[in-house]
């Protein structure tokens, strides 16, 4: 405990380690978001998803199971990698935050983090080659979100690589 109240007394190290939670916890729930939502490609009724190919008909909506194919269950599990590998980093953070020694640095959150990163990166660019986009179809937000989340949850490990604990 003595450790925490060396971080609320200087506040500076406390709001960089608030702004950095914020940006994680943010990080995980574009991950769930894009990783459940069911709109990674739209064409007017119907839409696309990982799990699921639903379309809406006289105000009622159905939904099948997608296509067996296998670069379709790579982007799934990726994108179920990219979001546990998020979770985990968050819960090591928070347990490196109570116990890591002073001056001592977030890599093992870091590492988590980043990978999170690169899978989220990897299922994006796996479902941008492989799903054929015809005519009128458009991206849909979650696939957008999934994009987003690359960026952030490499910037987010970026800054438990530089963010230490003060002296």
């Amino acid at each position: 405990m003595e450790d925490m109240a060396d971080l609320a007394a200087d506040p500076k190290m406390l709001a960089i380690l608030l702004s950095t939670l914020v940006l994680h916890l943010i990080d995980l729930i574009i991950l769930f978001v894009a990783t459940c939502a069911n709109a990674w490609k739209a064409k007017g009724s119907e839409s696309f998803h990982l799990w699921y190919h639903c379309e809406q008909t006289n105000g009622g909506s159905g939904c099948s199971g997608t296509h067996d194919a296998d670069w379709l269950q790579a982007v799934q599990a990726l994108m179920v990698l990219a979001t546990i590998f998020c979770l985990t980093s968050f819960i090591i953070f928070l347990c490196q935050l109570f116990t890591l020694v002073k001056g001592g640095r977030f890599f093992f959150t870091a590492v988590f983090q980043i990978l999170a990163s690169l899978f989220v990166m990897s299922g994006a660019i796996i479902y941008t080659v492989m799903s054929e986009k015809k005519g009128d179809e458009s991206w849909g937000y979650a696939f957008v979100l999934a994009w987003l989340a690359f960026p952030l949850t490499l910037i987010s490990g970026f800054i438990y690589i530089v963010l230490r604990k003060k002296e």
